[in-house]
């Protein structure tokens, strides 16, 4: 007998997390709406009802796959919130196949419009917003300086990630992460007590 009508969100469920499997497994060179469907159950005909292209559906199951591991907690420690995601973000990237499908995905994504249209609607916007969400919450609770510009901390965080995984010159590893954590909530300025001490005596003639 066969299974019967399947609910909607049960078969996207299912599909997706047969592209996800898919995707890490053999990459974006070997994806192919075929192979998803002969592993979901799902026909080519209901693969293409829900996405426009076998790159939309790629992106969405690859962010399914990995949006668990990508969790920003919220433990009231907001220097330690963002230390642990960065930490588990670079390991998904160094350690595992997500980096390179990731990096395949974004370098196809630049003559791919579907592609690319897919990359921020499914993927980066969301994990955007989680990011900007969460410091936007510490920044009001005084954890965070007022005039804080929470997109352009999401920037010089997961941008760089980013960029090392693209233009790998440089190891992208947790040191790397805890040096860019570091340098956001330490500063890079060589201020010295005294020199603090001079400008507040400036400031007060």
């Amino acid at each position: 007998m066969g299974r019967g009508r399947r609910p909607s969100a049960e078969v996207r469920r299912e599909v997706l997390a047969a592209a996800g499997r898919l995707l890490l497994a053999e990459g974006m060179s070997r994806f192919t709406m075929e192979r998803v469907a002969a592993e979901s159950g799902a026909s080519k005909v209901t693969l293409y009802k829900m996405w426009p292209s076998k790159g939309a559906l790629a992106l969405e199951g690859y962010f399914a796959t990995v949006e668990t591991v990508l969790e920003l907690p919220d433990t009231g420690d907001v220097e330690a919130d963002l230390r642990t995601q960065l930490h588990a973000f670079v390991d998904l990237l160094s350690t595992t196949s997500a980096g390179p499908v990731m990096a395949g995905l974004i370098g196809q994504a630049q003559t791919d419009p579907e592609l690319m249209t897919a990359y921020r609607a499914s993927y980066s916007a969301p994990r955007r917003a989680l990011a900007v969400g969460r410091m936007t919450t510490a920044r009001d609770r005084g954890q965070l300086r007022a005039d804080l510009d929470p997109e352009t901390v999401v920037d010089q965080l997961w941008g760089a990630c980013y960029h090392r995984l693209l233009v790998p010159d440089q190891p992208l590893d947790a040191r790397f992460a805890d040096a860019l954590i570091d340098n956001l909530f330490r500063g890079i300025a060589a201020w010295k007590a005294e020199d603090a001490s001079l400008s507040g005596r400036a400031r007060e003639r």
